[in-house]
């Protein structure tokens, strides 16, 4: 991964982003992200190889391990961090195109031209709508992830011993999971941040509005005023 590249898109989104959007972005980045590239993707990484079956009936440990295990912590996690980063990139680029708008229009004008936004990060407009959006889809892709996770993994935690009789296996067999202890505080872990995650967004979607309507309440009283 090219660090410099990333950390200049995260200096990007932390540019616009309000008090709460910048403590989202650490909890991501530093309890998200690289605990996911630190040390959750090593701890999954033997998850197949150590799961064992007391039979040595051919294809029965690879039936139940897709059983028990249909979709990887670890895919899903890292499916889940690519889905809830993508709409900070989308302000990001909102951005860029009102800046490129604003130098089209002033290459066109020349000594005519009528500055179109005086500041063009400032959260106004269309912005102010891609911004508040990008806040919903990523408290719902976390909240949707959560219920995944919940319906794949009940109660979000791996049992040590599992029984499986499915065909080819011969009879009920037990079945055991590699460091399940470790697996299940790691995934409580990351259910917690992803829960605090989802509270900021909502958070920060309701300071948006109601700062917004503060003022319009206060233009609409200034306009009375007159």
């Amino acid at each position: 991964m090219n660090w410099g590249v990333f950390e200049g898109l995260l200096s990007g989104v932390n540019k616009y982003s309000t008090a709460f959007g910048r403590i989202w972005l650490s909890l991501v980045f530093i309890f998200r992200l690289l605990v996911y590239v630190v040390a959750a993707e090593r701890v999954w990484s033997d998850d197949h190889k150590d799961f064992d079956c007391n039979t040595r009936q051919p294809g029965c440990t690879n039936v139940c391990f897709d059983h028990f295990f249909p979709v990887s912590h670890i895919r899903l996690w890292a499916l889940q961090l690519i889905l809830v980063t993508c709409p900070s990139l989308l302000v990001i680029m909102h951005v860029a195109y009102r800046e490129a708008k604003q130098q089209r229009r002033h290459a066109a004008a020349g000594s005519d031209y009528r500055c179109l936004y005086p500041n063009p990060g400032k959260k106004r407009g269309g912005l102010w709508w891609t911004y508040l959006l990008s806040l919903i889809f990523k408290a719902g892709v976390d909240i949707i992830f959560l219920y995944i996770f919940y319906r794949l993994y009940r109660n979000y935690t791996l049992p040590s011993v599992v029984k499986c009789e499915l065909p080819p296996c011969p009879n009920i067999v037990d079945c055991f999971i590699s460091r399940p202890t470790e697996k299940n505080i790691f995934t409580i872990f990351m259910v917690v941040t992803t829960c605090i995650c989802i509270a900021l967004s909502l958070v920060e979607a309701t300071y948006l509005i109601g700062k917004r309507c503060c003022e319009c309440l206060q233009a609409r009283s200034g306009e009375s005023c007159q």
